[in-house]
């Protein structure tokens, strides 16, 4: 390859050198030796029928044995060298050839489009065809064709459209000189492409096993490695060689990066600009939308709150999709747009976009200028691109879509609105439809809108293919069981491409009177508690011991001096929210019929897959724990450390699963429940997002679990409330802590049994929870562990100041199984057994 270069002449300034892998109808070898046509004759024509005159005449696929690495890396060199490649009909997507055709005709085959007739070539008799299509085996037409291969992302074809995308962002792939590096290993082949500042280096291995190489790069010290497909940083470059490993026929394609630090000093950030567009129409062509693809939109969305991806590399974000809701100058456009990531699966999400001009854009920076995402000029006017969930003219055209049942276009899907039974009940009292809306502040994965004072419209941000359990579990509870304590459900908003499942983008939901959520009742009754604490510490004497098991505890009495601390109105809120979970799960309980709420019994192998995933979940946790150790307060450090020589007790903990058969059944469940999933009307409390853990795929949110999941989460939501509430007291009083700590244990003890009781009184004999007393401690015991785990593995992500309260919640946990036996525990406070309701 670097001889064949050296001697091409250069390529003249007004013209460039075609580069091809095979010469159009033919290998050509007129300009090799003897000797080299007849290496090549063996290697690539061992039939004598596949050679013509001088040359082969084979497609791409047939000479390279159709071996899917020779293909790629071949493909690699062929868009990396100096030159316009050229590529061939067929080689695409690895098509093969029929070398009995007399002449050329072996690899002028009818292309393969679909595995319909004539390979989707032509409708016309088979026998009329000019030449026959392709039925061998390897290579027939009803295997390796286009259509099959724009479904499999996996496929060649989908290969070549990536890596010609590649060639065309990467300019010195198109434009820029070529250095040869010469490592001493001369089965790896490595070069680096320059155009003006920016640099480009591929490594390709040419043999059939796997390789090392060092290579000398000291002119690109400083640089770091970009992985071009993967969008994955490799070691910066040093002066001293750069070591790297190839599989058999492996390549390597990097993009040459300065340090982050030195790009960010030598570029600063500028405002976002997205240029000049004629009409307001326009906007999704050309280069102005290439530009809001690959700078704007990226750069705006890891600002957004309902962001998921926050945390994981963006390779690219596309627009798939624009669909025009309005009019005129109001015209706003419900942008779906799909977000591609170094690692992991893609995510598609919905963002309207709306453009002000003149005082309405003064209005929106002034007063929503999170909303801004940037500067654009339509025609002669300039303006801001904006979310359009701040216009109240696109607000009341969504509402529309779901009153009036409309559709709407776009380039590959639609948008429609559908009212559920209730939907007409509350427009008619409210007039929510022409009243004003306004954008909710609580925003976090999606974002509510408020109409009037009876409806809500959620939009969901995220949009996945399939059913939203908050739209079937919403409309379950308020068309066939006639559960009060939700939302009512009232409509909905979908979004359908072509081939694919229904994505829901919005759910409407009456609005509920509230006074805040559950979490923020529950933080000032802390603060009460900690003040009647500090006030009469002086009157109060030895704690009380803490008990060990919230089943054990749930039927204790409650020591006086303790009830007037916490005081009578929370333990009845406590109470009470018990209940409401109970009825939530005897609903979701009650459908005999439908298969997608029936309950089902437990079974030795759901025992055993919770076993297997509690485990495996934990050692991820304890793993991350141990990464993170260095970066942890110091005042936390020493208790995850010693946390992290306990893994095996933890793991011990789960086998209790196998151990014994347990009676119960799965059931539908909120699946994210927590106090902050509550909201207080001031006398009850109201269960919202139904739509289990947003993080978490639609398909594994459906899944029927036990209701004690459920339960687990509310216990270890009182323990969190307990701890924030310490956390901000001490932050003010350091000196507090020894006094405070022990009476806090107490009452997310007592407030979660209390809870507890309530919970198993209203279920009565509810066929989901276990038939023995053991049993049910067992699950809530392994569920409030999984639990913890969970949160410990959120907190070391996201809040590593939080960290200590899960480690103390698995810590207490650990010790009951320490001191004793979990089970000896409640025999020792009950001899004749916990008296289940």
């Amino acid at each position: 390859i670097i001889d064949i270069l050296d001697q091409t002449p250069a390529i003249p300034d007004n013209a460039q050198w075609a580069i091809f892998l095979r010469n159009h109808d033919e290998l050509t070898l007129e300009m090799v030796t003897d000797e080299e046509r007849d290496y090549m004759y063996r290697v690539y024509a061992r039939d004598p029928k596949a050679r013509i005159n001088l040359g082969i005449r084979r497609r791409l696929a047939p000479l390279l044995d159709n071996d899917r690495r020779k293909i790629e890396l071949m493909n690699l060199l062929l868009l990396s060298l100096p030159g316009t490649p050229v590529v061939y009909y067929g080689d695409e997507i690895g098509m093969g050839d029929n070398h009995y055709l007399g002449d050329r005709n072996g690899v002028r085959t009818p292309m393969q489009w679909s595995a319909d007739r004539n390979a989707g070539f032509s409708r016309s008799n088979p026998q009329q065809l000019y030449l026959p299509v392709i039925i061998d085996p390897e290579y027939h037409y009803e295997a390796v064709n286009v259509e099959n291969q724009e479904k499999n992302h996996a496929s060649l074809l989908w290969w070549m459209k990536r890596m010609i995308s590649v060639r065309k962002s990467l300019k010195p792939l198109g434009r820029g000189g070529i250095d040869f590096l010469s490592p001493e290993n001369s089965k790896v082949l490595a070069f680096v492409r320059k155009h003006e500042n920016e640099k480009v280096l591929v490594v390709a291995n040419l043999s059939r096993h796997p390789q090392t190489a060092e290579l000398d790069l000291s002119r690109c010290a400083g640089c770091v490695p970009e992985e071009v497909f993967g969008q994955n940083e490799f070691p910066v470059i040093k002066e001293s060689g750069y070591l790297l490993t190839l599989g058999p026929y492996g390549y390597y394609l990097f993009h040459l990066k300065e340090r982050p630090q030195a790009a960010a000093a030598a570029h600063p950030i500028a405002i976002r600009d997205a240029g000049r567009v004629e009409s307001w129409d326009a906007f999704f062509e050309g280069r102005v939308r290439e530009r809001f693809e690959r700078d704007i939109l990226p750069g705006y969305v890891t600002g957004c709150r309902w962001f998921a991806g926050k945390a994981r590399r963006i390779q690219r974000i596309r627009i798939a999709e624009w669909i025009p809701i309005g009019r005129g100058e109001t015209l706003t456009y419900q942008l779906i747009f799909d977000v591609n990531y170094t690692e992991g699966f893609s995510e598609t999400y919905q963002l309207p976009l709306s453009w002000a001009k003149g005082q309405e854009a003064a209005k929106i920076l002034d007063q929503q200028p999170k909303a801004v995402i940037a500067r654009i000029q339509i025609g002669e006017a300039e303006g801001i691109l904006y979310d359009g969930v701040y216009s109240e003219v696109f607000r009341q055209n969504l509402l529309s879509l779901v009153s009036k049942r409309q559709r709407v276009r776009g380039t590959v899907g639609e948008l429609a609105g559908e009212p559920g039974k209730a939907f007409r009940k509350m427009t008619k009292t409210s007039g929510a439809t022409s009243q004003p809306s306004q954008v909710m502040n609580a925003e976090q994965s999606n974002t509510s809108l408020l109409y009037a004072n009876g409806i809500i419209l959620k939009m969901y941000r995220r949009l996945e293919e399939g059913i939203n359990p908050d739209v079937e579990i919403g409309r379950f509870l308020t068309e066939k069981a006639r559960f009060g304590h939700i939302p009512p459900f009232a409509g909905i908003i979908e979004y359908q491409r072509r081939r694919a499942e229904t994505m829901v983008g919005g759910l409407v939901q009456g609005f509920i009177p509230n006074e805040g959520d559950a979490w923020r009742y529950t933080l000032d009754e802390m603060d009460r508690f900690l003040e009647r604490v500090l006030s009469r510490r002086a009157d109060l004497e030895a704690v009380p011991e803490i008990p060990a098991s919230p089943l054990a505890t749930a039927y204790q009495g409650i020591p006086l001096i303790l009830q007037e601390l916490i005081g009578a109105i929370y333990l009845e809120s406590a109470s009470l929210i018990g209940r409401r979970t109970a009825e939530l799960h005897l609903a979701l309980s009650s459908e005999s019929e439908d298969p997608n709420f029936s309950p089902e019994p437990f079974s030795t192998l759901y025992q055993r897959s919770l076993y297997q995933s509690f485990q495996s979940f934990a050692r991820r946790v304890f793993d991350l724990l141990e990464k993170n150790l260095r970066r942890l307060p110091e005042s936390v450090r020493d208790q995850a450390m010693a946390l992290g020589v306990r893994e095996e007790e933890v793991m011990s903990q789960y086998k209790v699963l196998l151990n014994r058969k347990i009676t119960a059944s799965k059931i539908r469940i909120h699946g994210d429940y927590h106090l902050g999933q509550l909201l207080y009307t001031g006398n009850d409390f109201m269960i919202i997002d139904l739509e289990g853990e947003p993080a978490r795929p639609l398909s594994e949110r459906r899944l029927k679990r036990s209701p004690l999941r459920d339960v687990a989460g509310m216990l270890r939501s009182f323990h969190y409330a307990a701890y924030s509430g310490l956390l901000k007291h001490v932050s003010r009083r350091p000196e507090d802590l020894k006094v405070l700590e022990p009476w806090v244990e107490l009452w997310h003890s007592y407030v979660g049994a209390v809870f507890l009781r309530s919970y198993l009184d209203a279920s009565g004999e509810a066929g989901y929870l276990p038939n023995k007393s053991e049993n049910l401690a067992t699950l809530i015991h392994v569920f409030l562990l999984n639990k913890a785990i969970y949160e410990l593995g959120y907190e070391l992500n996201s809040r590593p100041d939080w960290v200590l309260i899960p480690i103390k919640g698995i810590q207490t946990m650990l010790e009951v199984q320490k001191n004793d036996s979990l089970m000896m525990e409640i025999q020792r406070a009950f001899p004749e057994g916990i008296p289940l309701p």
